[in-house]
């Protein structure tokens, strides 16, 4: 059986604080005298359950040094997965009080980024304004290793057009807003049409309609699937993401890790899922590593190696089949 970990991806759908590492967490949590949140209940089937426990993690993160420690951590774990790129979201909002403001956020980000193949997504909130987003839409202009503007959280509490402006004001970075995790496949094709979604975080509700399938296969917007975060929250199983219906249709597909601190999977334990739970092939799998690589931010040269390496990959493990015959 193949080792997945070997398999050369990016990972593109990852919080900043659900990125912590357990360990960090506990330690953060002593430090500051904090409670480290319980685990989500088996079956708990409201956004809010998952919610405290993060917004609880996020309370551990107190200095701009946690920030950097916490990003740079999530590089380590997700390059030893096999991510030859990485995109971490981050909401500079609640940590701004804190930490001093939106620019020292994000500048602490940054910091830890550097060197490494990773880029920095700034995202707003769906339960927040749309001035809000659009003065987050400002903030990530001011950088140029900013690589995309994301909108977060559960998209019931936010109107599509609320955040029109704000996707036009980044309309030269990735726009990944999250879409059709509780909503219709209505909310997906909005994100696109109105927002410009280069893809959609999760667009798990547009997977069921044919008609929004054969719209983002026309238009080439990938989705970001994270298999761990649906069952917790009853959303799905693993057996009901259609995601070789999908590739069939040619949507690109792309695996992400979301929150392992919370649902406790990094991104190659998505491809496991997909192999082991849903029936994907080596080549199937392949097909998504190398839809991550091209619908990401990546520099034009990091894409390019990487392919290269992913169709190495596919040929080795082809070469291994018929020499076991």
């Amino acid at each position: 059986m193949s080792d997945l970990r070997t398999l050369p991806k990016a990972n593109l759908h990852l919080h900043l604080t659900g990125a912590m590492r357990p360990g960090t967490l506990a330690e953060l949590a002593d430090r500051y005298g904090l409670t480290v949140p319980s685990p989500i209940p088996p079956g708990a089937r409201a956004w809010e359950e998952f919610q405290t426990r993060y917004d609880a993690a996020r309370e551990a993160i107190r200095t701009t040094e946690d920030l950097r420690r916490v990003v740079t951590e999530a590089i380590e774990d997700n390059v030893a997965d096999g991510c030859a790129w990485l995109e971490i979201q981050l909401d500079p909002t609640s940590y701004a009080p804190l930490l001093g403001g939106f620019e020292p956020v994000v500048e602490a980000a940054l910091d830890g980024m550097r060197a490494a193949p990773c880029g920095l997504i700034i995202a707003s909130s769906w339960a927040r304004s749309g001035e809000h987003a659009s003065q987050l839409a400002l903030l990530a202009n001011n950088y140029a290793d900013v690589v995309g503007f994301g909108l977060s959280n559960d998209e019931r509490r936010g109107k599509v057009d609320d955040f029109v402006d704000a996707a036009r004001i980044a309309a030269d970075k990735l726009r990944v807003p999250h879409g059709g995790f509780y909503e219709g496949p209505w909310h997906v094709r909005e994100c696109v049409e109105k927002l410009g979604a280069n893809r959609i975080g999760h667009g798990i509700t547009a997977m069921r309609d044919k008609e929004t399938v054969a719209f983002l296969a026309d238009r080439g917007v990938a989705l970001e699937v994270c298999p761990t975060s649906y069952p917790p929250l009853g959303v799905l199983d693993f057996h009901e993401l259609p995601l070789r219906e999908l590739l069939d249709a040619g949507v690109p597909v792309t695996l992400g890790s979301d929150d392992p601190l919370l649902f406790g999977a990094g991104v190659t334990d998505q491809y496991v899922i997909a192999r082991d739970a849903i029936g994907l092939d080596d080549t199937e799998l392949a097909a998504i590593a190398r839809h991550s690589i091209e619908a990401s931010a990546a520099p034009a040269d990091l894409q390019a190696r990487t392919i290269t390496a992913i169709s190495a990959w596919i040929t080795a493990r082809g070469t291994a089949a018929d020499r076991s015959r």
